[in-house]
């Protein structure tokens, strides 16, 4: 499961912060996720659940905003709502659109003891 690896990496960042910052316990954890990221938002959060255990953000909430995929295309111009990636543009069907927003994967903020 993706996701798991995941949870573990946010959870090794959320480590290495606090060796940093000298703080003890997060409360939230704050994560950009882009819907064309191929991470399943509700199995991410079981697995950041898990994974968690023991550590400083054991029983901390994993807030996701989830970025919806938009981008450019090429040949017509325009910014464009897309649902997977090599999406055809859905205003001109050319296949010439480039991801521009919702493949991020991306801590954005703490909030800690």
């Amino acid at each position: 499961m993706h996701e798991v690896s995941v949870a573990e990496s946010l959870v090794e960042l959320i480590a290495d912060e606090a060796r940093k910052e000298g703080f003890r316990r997060v409360r939230r954890v704050h994560v950009r996720l882009g819907a064309l990221g191929h991470v399943e938002p509700a199995a991410l959060l079981f697995c950041f659940d898990v994974v968690a255990k023991g550590t400083a953000a054991d029983g901390a909430r994993l807030e996701l905003e989830i970025v919806p995929g938009t981008g450019w295309c090429e040949a017509c111009g325009r910014s464009v709502a897309i649902e997977q990636h090599y999406a055809l543009c859905p205003a001109c069907g050319r296949s010439h659109v480039e991801v521009t927003a919702g493949a991020e994967l991306r801590l954005t903020g703490l909030e800690v003891d």
